[in-house]
Order: C-alpha cells, then sequence, then structure tokens
C-alpha cells in the first residue's frame, strides 16, 4: 500500500511528522507538501508560474505551492506508483464547519477525490495543539479501515477534527457540518512610509448549537468524522427554483 501525506501547515509542521511516523506503521508513504505555510488557500491552483520541487530525503519531497498543487504534483509527477490513499493534516487547529471553504488542509484531500484516490483531512481542534501523538494513532487506525474497506460511494472524503488529548482516543460521532460565526474585522496599520494597510483579523469565533454538527461532537470530547462530497449542488432546492418565472 502507498499513503501520500500533505497538508498546509508547510514542510516541517509537527502535525505533518508525526503522521508520518505513525501511518508507516501501515504502509509505504511519501510525504509531498508545501515549502511554507499555506493555511487558508482553500483549493487554488498555482497557474502563474511554474513550481520547483525540492527533495528534502527519500521520499519526501517540499513544493513552493499551494496543497492542491502538491497533490496535483504527487501524482503526477513524483509518485512511481498511484496512491492507494491521500491523508491531509495533521492540521494545528480546527476545520470544522464554515472552515472548510477557506482550509488547504480539506481542499488537499478535496483534490484527492478528485483524482480518484480515497482521502482524508485531518486536524486537531485546537488552537494550540500539544498532543499530536494520540491523534496520529487515530489516523492510523482510520486510514487502515479506509484502505480495506474504501469509502461509501464515489466522489466522498471525509474531513475529520480531533480534541486535542494526551490519551487514548476511543470515541468518535459521525457528524455534518456545523456553522461557524465569524467576527473578522479590516485591521487597519501605519506602515513606516506613512502609508495605511490593512490586515484580515479575527475575533474569537462562535458557532451555533446544533445537535449532531461537527461542532457539538468536539465539545463533548468526541472525534468528528463528516463525510463531504465534491457535489456542491443543493438538490433539494432545484425543484422549488424550477417555479421561478424569470423570463
Amino acid at each position: 500500500m502507498l499513503a501520500l501525506l500533505t497538508n498546509d501547515d508547510g514542510i516541517n509542521a509537527k502535525g505533518l511528522l508525526t503522521l508520518k511516523r505513525e501511518i508507516s506503521k501501515i504502509s509505504d508513504v511519501w510525504v509531498v507538501a508545501p515549502d511554507r505555510e499555506q493555511s487558508a488557500t482553500s483549493h487554488s491552483l498555482t497557474l502563474q508560474y511554474p513550481l520547483r520541487i525540492n527533495k528534502i530525503a527519500d521520499k519526501f519531497f517540499s513544493i513552493d505551492g499551494t496543497p492542491t498543487d502538491a497533490v496535483m504534483l504527487a501524482v503526477y509527477g513524483i509518485l512511481k506508483k498511484r496512491p492507494d490513499i491521500v491523508i491531509s493534516g495533521i492540521n494545528h487547529g480546527p476545520n470544522l464547519g464554515d472552515d472548510v471553504s477557506y482550509s488547504g488542509t480539506v481542499a488537499a484531500a478535496m483534490e484527492g477525490t478528485i483524482l480518484n484516490i480515497p482521502s482524508i483531512a485531518v486536524s486537531i481542534a485546537h488552537w494550540k495543539p500539544k498532543h499530536f501523538d494520540s491523534a496520529a494513532r487515530f489516523v492510523r487506525r482510520l486510514a487502515l479501515f479506509v484502505l480495506k474497506n474504501g469509502l461509501p460511494k464515489d466522489n466522498y472524503y471525509l474531513n475529520v477534527n480531533i480534541p486535542d488529548r494526551k490519551e487514548t482516543i476511543k470515541k468518535y460521532k459521525i457528524t455534518h457540518l456545523g456553522k461557524r460565526l465569524y467576527n473578522d474585522v479590516a485591521i487597519e496599520k501605519m506602515d513606516r512610509r506613512g502609508k495605511k494597510y490593512l490586515w484580515i483579523g479575527e475575533q474569537s469565533p462562535t458557532w451555533e448549537r446544533e445537535r449532531d454538527s461537527d461542532f457539538s461532537a468536539i465539545k463533548r470530547g468526541y472525534v468528528s468524522i463528516t463525510p463531504l462530497h465534491l457535489d456542491l449542488t443543493d438538490h433539494k432546492a432545484i425543484e422549488q427554483i424550477k417555479k421561478w418565472k424569470i423570463l
């Protein structure tokens, strides 16, 4: 078996290195990841300039692009054979609810799915995570199950959020995406030449309390496993929209 690992925190991130060590117990592992942090790059591809590949060690490469670039270059240009699974993470922070729209971690799993490879995005649901070992052990068990059994349907991938706990994780919930309540602000600063510039900032986001959501599972100490689909169509809305009289 061959596992492709990537992330959006960069090639030297502790979450990625811990995951590599654990997944190596069940599979041949190749790592292809961005050479720097690429958080919140979503599903972006680099099309404006050529991408550079840096071989750091055997089966261990960095690229000067996004997580999506990393998966595409790995499958089409670096790996000697097609991977059996793509695992993106372990992300240093949560990817819950609407976070998935921004997440480079989740986008890498989405790209793996587009390439017809079973894929998992993994995050620790804490802004300053410490316990990557216990999270990686859970991911190993989940990855082994997926490698043996596959995913329920084509075009599905998994978004996994894990509590930051030292002890062995023994419980999980299958969840839906919750609703993140963002409090984003544009923070104005001044450079040395007196010119204004802006940072996109955030004031402690909250979330809607909703039963069986990923937020709810994490709040209660469970791992959250959310199946996501490439098809973004709202099929329930189609019949309603067909009734519109636009012309």
